[in-house]
């Protein structure tokens, strides 16, 4: 990060921003924005490692202030676990492998996140009837998604949408599986010496300019139409999603 030019930095910066508003505004997409945006410019186990301490002070800062735990933390806790599970496999894989074909997997899964959101339901009868092996099954899959790409939102959302959530605590099952996943994250770059404390302390200010984008996004959300904010995510995120595959096979 000290290498880096001042006009880069201002564009991760830049990024924290946008990534903060739209999560604060939506309850979710911090790292589904800022990780395939800082993808562009680097690759994304760096991308990943740069979110770390931004997306682990988001996600915090939106559990406390999200509220109605009993409904979301109490009932959804063991999704949270599994995913640690898979968050610990998905990132040892990511430390020992070329980060490349990882920006493959991370535009298939924006791609994923745009259908799902799209589709009410996708008639899993399963998930709500056996919700112990639901919440194994999906735990374990958006653990390894957010270990190599830092993206689970696609398939949480396919999950919460089948089981019929509302909207508050579909926020905070998101934010609680975020923000396992990050500590795993943390913990395993940490032991694989790949996460100093240089790093943290580098990242530190974009994860300030990321909370208090987050506060902004949370005190918009009341005055922009959420829908219109939807929109214009989806729209941005296929185009990066493009972008990504593009800058994928322009590299082989």
């Amino acid at each position: 990060m000290e290498d880096l030019s001042y006009i880069t930095l201002a564009a991760y910066a830049g990024i924290m921003l946008c990534a903060g508003l739209i999560h604060g505004t939506l309850g979710l997409g911090f790292p589904l924005v800022a990780t395939p945006l800082l993808a562009l410019f680097t690759d994304v186990r760096t991308a990943i490692l740069i979110t770390l301490l931004p997306t682990a002070s988001v996600n915090i800062v939106s559990i406390l202030k999200g509220g109605r735990w009993s409904e979301s933390i109490g009932r959804f806790w063991p999704l949270a676990a599994f995913a640690v599970v898979g968050s610990i496999v998905g990132t040892r894989f990511l430390v020992v492998s070329d980060p490349a074909p990882f920006k493959l997997l991370l535009a298939a899964l924006v791609l994923l996140y745009l259908f799902a959101s799209r589709v009410k339901a996708l008639r899993m009868q399963w998930v709500s009837d056996h919700l112990g092996l639901s919440m194994l099954v999906f735990g374990l899959i958006a653990g390894l998604a957010a270990g190599t790409t830092n993206v689970m939102v696609p398939i949480l959302v396919i999950y919460t949408l089948e089981l019929g959530l509302q909207r508050t605590a579909m926020v905070q099952v998101f934010n609680l599986c975020f923000l396992s996943g990050k500590l795993t994250q943390i913990a395993v770059f940490g032991h694989a010496g790949m996460l100093t404390g240089t790093l943290l302390l580098s990242t530190a200010p974009l994860a300030v300019v990321a909370v208090l984008a987050l506060f902004a996004g949370m005190m918009l959300a009341h005055r922009i139409p959420t829908e219109t904010y939807r929109k214009v995510v989806r729209r941005v995120l296929l185009v990066l999603a493009l972008l990504l595959v593009i800058q994928f096979f322009a590299q082989l």
